[in-house]
């Protein structure tokens, strides 16, 4: 028995000392009054994606809510995204990077389904001017019927209240908005056009480097939208101040594979296990995020921003922060 306990322990205190010698090198302080909050993780663990907080209001508090379908469809213009599909009542349609289209399969299951409530399918009808052929549905695990548009599972997000609301898009980096044909909406991208990214550009890595004119060296997404740190959050310990109605803001980077990455720092190259569920990429252990005020690449719309963030060197340092 003591030589199992030994042995645990001896394991446990390598996991600590790998961390610390992973996210250490810069130790950060704790927010004021207590108000930051999380734990690190070093290896990237498969996490909800969803965004949920404790936010969202009783309708997420006992279980998900029963599926409402979308009836008629229709396509509203957003400055920002493009043509939006939205139901009957005008509520925008999201869709889930960790579902899957081919064959059509749901992956937002309890807690997820409270946040971000099913679309149910029947009664759907395409929106004028769309091939109705993309209308679909798929069993979801509990025997439901949910909507799709081409193989998409089709939700809406609990904190949109009105028409015209995207108060969903980009939560954890892995939920968007959805064209009226089922892609990611975006500018440009009109219904049937194919590519899935919309306008992404296709040759920037998960992160890399630009030399902004005034800013110099800072770290951007596959978008090519700018990083940023947001300095009331913690390297170590690993928390984070940014929650809520921050992150509506402020979405967080999605985790990024070290070798989809161009001239970024390494050491410190972990993902961050937050406490609503979202895993986050950080830098030099530093959590990062972007800026919703930022519309299109090489924009600095957050820098400075409350004089709390800041855009990200390739080192993790916030550019242009007081001493």
């Amino acid at each position: 028995m003591n030589t199992w306990r030994n042995a645990s322990l001896a394991v446990t205190a390598a996991a600590v000392l790998a961390l610390t010698t992973a996210c250490g090198q810069e130790k950060g302080t704790e927010t004021p009054n207590g108000q930051a909050v999380g734990a690190a993780n070093p290896a990237a663990q498969p996490g909800n994606g969803y965004g949920s907080d404790a936010g969202y209001g009783s309708d997420t508090g006992g279980g998900a809510a029963a599926a409402s379908p979308a009836g008629q469809l229709a396509v509203w213009e957003s400055e920002e995204l493009g043509k939006v599909v939205a139901d009957s009542k005008g509520l925008t349609l999201y869709r889930f990077d960790k579902d899957t289209a081919n064959p059509p399969k749901s992956n937002c299951e309890g807690d997820c389904a409270k946040t971000w409530p099913v679309v149910a399918a029947g009664g759907a009808s395409a929106a004028p001017g769309v091939d109705p052929s993309l209308i679909g549905e798929v069993t979801r695990a509990d025997g439901t019927k949910q909507l799709t548009i081409d193989g998409w599972p089709m939700y809406r997000y609990a904190k949109d209240t009105k028409a015209g609301d995207v108060k969903g898009q980009g939560i954890g980096g892995t939920w968007y908005a959805a064209a009226p044909d089922g892609k990611k909406a975006a500018p440009g991208a009109d219904a049937g056009a194919g590519g899935d990214e919309g306008t992404e550009p296709a040759d920037l890595a998960g992160l890399s480097v630009r030399n902004d004119p005034k800013l110099g060296e800072i770290v951007v997404d596959k978008n090519g939208m700018t990083v940023y740190r947001f300095m009331k959050d913690s390297a170590w310990p690993m928390k984070t101040a940014c929650t809520g109605e921050c992150l509506e803001k402020w979405p967080v980077v999605a985790p990024v594979d070290k070798n989809d990455t161009e001239g970024i720092l390494k050491k410190g190259f972990v993902t961050f296990d937050r406490p609503d569920g979202i895993v986050q990429q950080t830098i030099d252990c530093w959590p990062i995020y972007t800026f919703k005020g930022d519309a299109k690449p090489g924009d600095t719309n957050g820098q400075g921003v409350g004089g709390t963030w800041y855009a990200v060197s390739p080192e993790g340092k916030p550019v242009g922060a007081p001493k």
